[in-house]
């Protein structure tokens, strides 16, 4: 996936070039990340039509995270001898035959689309490969640059779901699923076109504080810190999964009508891409760790604010709130992937997180669907959440405490 001479030691790598890479990156992914919307926007009518749980239809939606994850791991191998370029459109094309599969029968069809296409061989092959390849053009924004790119997945989540619902009320789930098969296999792969073999970086010193044979990272072994950060991002997803898979059903449960919920989660997604680029910001300042654990804090409160009101315009408001809060965890973890490890390990290292992560997304919306079936509210889900997020601020700031103690200062890799 890389070509080029490697760049010398203490010079920077980002050129105009980097930034090429990035918005072509960010729109991939803003069409690409509609493809996991399909089936929270159109929640409630999927379920009346195959005459299913909730419970059940929402596990297409966490199959398509698991998925993700763990065909990243995979695909990151495959996008190392074959090319993003590759990989990339191979992704497109399984991601719309698996939804073209999900619509064609009943509820084995949808989970079978979802986890195997959808994720595993679709969305798998776009979003780690793409987040280890725009890291590779950067080494001083590479925080900023992170967050930019991630910001497709709110930018799909302000554009999507509006579009489906009004899909969804003329022609159904089943036409609207074979239509964005459609857009996107014509888009995609002519989008791809434009991606370039990313530049050489020099192997520099590690936050470690060592070079590639360190046996230590933030004076722990370093597969335990990769450990510890999975855990940590399990544990942040679960809460972060609940709001984003739910809250149209949540919205319609509750009396606001189900396109009030689509706008609300438009507006969680825009206010989630209006402050990525702050988290990434401030990552390239404090450094991956430091920003994972504020924006978990704020996601805490934002979680816990689902608990307190029911109104159209208080829902509208901490959605916002919510949005605004948790959209830069997931850039920093990378960015701290980054820190801590060498380039060479990123085709591993990144996807092993993300796997772990979108675990923690797919358990998340499983369980909230589950809660829901047994309580019939989603108080219980949101309390549940709470609990989950208090458990990743214990993670991360045992870790930065670590690197405090160690003096240890985020470097470049």
């Amino acid at each position: 996936m890389s070509s080029g001479a490697p760049a010398a030691a203490g010079d920077s790598i980002e050129t105009g070039q980097s930034w090429m890479a990035a918005c072509v990156t960010l729109g991939l992914l803003s069409i690409s990340y509609g493809s996991p919307l399909l089936a929270v926007v159109g929640l409630k009518p999927i379920t009346a039509d195959l005459g299913a749980s909730r419970e059940v239809v929402a596990l297409a939606g966490a199959f398509t995270w698991v998925g993700t994850g763990l065909g990243g791991i995979l695909m990151g191998q495959v996008a190392e001898r074959l090319g993003v370029r590759f990989t990339v459109t191979f992704g497109a094309v399984m991601i719309a035959i698996g939804l073209c599969i999900a619509s064609s029968g009943g509820i084995w069809s949808l989970l079978i689309g979802h986890a195997l296409f959808v994720g595993l061989l679709g969305n798998g092959a776009l979003y780690p490969p793409l987040l280890v390849y725009v890291s590779r053009w950067f080494d001083r924004r590479r925080g900023t640059a992170l967050a930019l790119i991630s910001s497709g997945q709110y930018i799909a989540g302000m554009a999507w779901p509006t579009i489906f619902s009004h899909a969804l009320a003329n022609y159904g789930w089943r036409s609207t699923m074979i239509g964005f098969a459609a857009i996107l296999v014509l888009t995609v792969p002519a989008i791809a076109l434009f991606l370039q073999p990313a530049p050489i970086a020099p192997v520099p010193l590690t936050a470690g504080g060592r070079g590639p044979g360190r046996r230590e990272v933030l004076g722990l072994h370093p597969n335990l810190v990769l450990g510890l950060i999975c855990a940590a991002g399990f544990c942040c997803c679960i809460p972060m999964s609940i709001p984003q898979g739910h809250l149209v059903a949540f919205c319609t449960d509750i009396g606001i009508p189900a396109a009030q919920g689509a706008l609300m989660l438009s507006v969680l997604q825009a206010c989630a891409f209006v402050s990525r680029m702050f988290w990434g910001w401030l990552a390239d300042r404090i450094g991956g760790l430091r920003t994972v654990l504020a924006g978990s804090f704020c996601q805490a409160l934002a979680i816990s604010a689902f608990l307190t009101t029911q109104s159209e315009a208080g829902l509208f408001a901490v959605s916002a709130a919510y949005g605004l809060g948790f959209s830069g965890i997931i850039p920093a973890y990378i960015v701290a992937i980054r820190e801590f490890y060498p380039s060479a390990e990123a085709s591993w290292r990144v996807p092993s997180v993300l796997f772990v992560s979108m675990g923690g997304m797919a358990f998340g919306s499983w369980l909230a669907g589950a809660l829901y079936d047994h309580f019939g509210f989603y108080a219980p889900a949101f309390a549940l959440g709470v609990i989950f997020n208090l458990a990743n601020l214990a993670l991360i700031g045992f870790l930065v405490l670590r690197q405090r103690q160690a003096g240890l200062r985020p470097a470049l890799a």
